[in-house]
């Protein structure tokens, strides 16, 4: 059997009102934030939702994780301070590397050295393509929400290869042919001897 609510007389409400108002409370209410008219409550949007089939592929999204261009992206973007038609015979494959060097296995510190070295001597000695191997990077763990970028040396040899002292001897940087290793190698094309 359920028993009905006993409801209390106003004597009683009385007492406890006065008891109620000499307590303080062992854990406080939070205070709440104060309410935003609706005119300044920002407005929730939802992404907007397609109709989709069963057997319909997927639609292309435009979101990426990674929004930052690669090192390739990046240099086909620069201008073109080279010879039109020797750049397109460089870029596909059909010039031959006078030099090159590989960084394979290289420590940043190690590699950059390497580089300055290899490019001045190679200016010095009057040739003008060059190809550098960075190679592509291993894959490490992404553990984390954000992605990690691999390939440390690919990214960092376009800006070593653009400041000073090589940025004063190169001409241009290009992602070199798959023949000469694709995304992990460079062409770096120099400037005159004076």
């Amino acid at each position: 059997m359920t028993r009905k609510p006993r409801h209390l007389s106003p004597e009683e409400r009385e007492l406890w009102s006065r008891v109620a108002s000499t307590a303080k409370a062992m854990h406080p209410m939070p205070q709440r934030p104060l309410e935003l008219p609706d005119a300044v409550k920002p407005k929730k949007t939802r992404p907007e939702v397609k109709e989709f089939r069963i057997g319909q592929s997927s639609p292309e999204f435009p979101l990426r994780h990674d929004l930052a261009p690669t090192p390739g992206e990046r240099l086909a973007q620069a201008p073109l301070r080279m010879d039109s038609k020797m750049h397109r015979e460089m870029t596909r494959g059909k010039l031959k590397p006078e030099a090159r060097i590989d960084l394979h296995g290289m420590t940043v510190s190690e590699a950059h050295s390497e580089l300055t070295h290899f490019i001045l001597r190679a200016h010095a000695e009057g040739k003008r393509l060059t190809l550098v191997i960075t190679g592509k990077g291993k894959r490490g763990r992404d553990e984390g929400p954000i992605p990690q970028r691999y390939g440390v040396l690919r990214h960092q040899v376009p800006q070593w290869l653009a400041l000073p002292p090589l940025g004063a001897v190169v001409l241009q940087v290009t992602e070199a042919h798959l023949r000469h290793g694709g995304s992990g190698a460079y062409y770096v094309y120099l400037r005159r001897r004076a």
